[in-house]
């Protein structure tokens, strides 16, 4: 993953108990693991900015699979457990970002 994904990647799995491997795993696997994926496919497009054709290519995901996990988790939003949950975690990247450009390819 070339946008330096592993703030973000460190902050889903360790925030939804799934490894690394499993975040990044190719088949849909548990569906915890398909769910933390999702997440951090979202905030890989919205916190970070990157298109759902550049996160599709980091995760090893057709652009279309990163559009339906993104509206999945939007939809979600509604619960209020998820929604703080993600606002802390967005709130944790802009913090990294600033510090450490984390959302950059120069990264």
């Amino acid at each position: 993953m070339t946008q330096n994904p592993c703030v973000l990647n460190m902050l889903v799995s360790k925030t939804f108990f799934v490894s690394d491997k499993d975040l990044l795993a190719k088949t849909r696997s548990q569906a915890r693991a398909a769910f933390a994926r999702q997440v951090a496919m979202y905030l890989a497009h919205t916190s970070c900015g990157l298109s759902l054709t550049e996160v599709g290519a980091l995760f090893g995901r057709d652009r279309t699979t990163v559009a339906h996990g993104c509206a999945i988790i939007e939809d979600r939003r509604d619960t209020p457990w998820l929604d703080q949950t993600l606002a802390i975690l967005e709130h944790c990247l802009r913090l990294s970002s600033e510090k450490y450009d984390t959302c950059r390819e120069d990264a």
